[in-house]
């Protein structure tokens, strides 16, 4: 008699709505942070700073819409007023100083 080893696979795991967001939102700040380097640090700072701190805003994000812990939702709402800060902050350097 043969078994079918198919019905015995374990069930797909159901991704969330929070699972699937975070998901994407760290793949967009992980590609983003490829960057080629450009010899000057400071330049390669920010261009990988950048994605960086908009896929914590991101990921933060996430969290205020599906978070029910009030501390994380009160960090992740911090989170995304200082990233803000921070974000505003290093894009005025690169206008400064072109990108």
């Amino acid at each position: 008699m043969t078994m079918d080893h198919g019905a015995m696979a374990p069930a797909a795991t159901a991704r969330t709505p929070a699972d699937k967001a975070f998901a994407a939102s760290n793949e967009e700040m992980m590609k983003g942070m490829e960057v080629k380097p450009s010899g000057d640090p400071d330049r390669d700072f920010v261009a990988m700073m950048l994605p960086h701190h908009r896929g914590a805003v991101e990921m933060a994000k996430v969290e205020l819409q599906y978070g029910k812990d009030p501390e994380l939702r009160k960090l992740a709402a911090d989170i995304v007023k200082a990233q803000a800060v921070e974000i505003a902050q290093m894009q005025a350097w690169q206008g400064k100083r072109g990108k």
